[in-house]
């Protein structure tokens, strides 16, 4: 027997936390119209689509230091170090 899980790629973005809560208010809208659970990146995409926003008009808004690039890489590699994959 075989467990496949299909991962889409992920990233990890850093919003203030006023941004945060607005997202989660959206989120809140639109589970209420949907009547369903909303993710995060559900809402996220609705919000852009409504406000007519592209992903792109968000490139450059973090300025990130080398201290930080440093850090997010360290934590990857930790994390991807426990990653087993399963041999046929």
């Amino acid at each position: 027997m075989f467990l496949v899980i299909l991962v889409t790629e992920s990233k990890t973005v850093k919003i203030s936390r006023e941004m945060y809560e607005r997202l989660c208010e959206v989120a809140g809208e639109l589970q209420t119209k949907l009547k369903r659970p909303v993710s995060l990146d559900e809402a996220m995409a609705y919000w852009l689509k409504e406000k007519k926003l592209m992903v792109s008009d968000f490139a450059g808004a973090w300025s990130m230091s080398e201290k930080e690039e440093a850090n997010i890489l360290k934590n990857l590699r930790k994390g991807w170090s426990g990653w087993k994959f399963q041999k046929e």
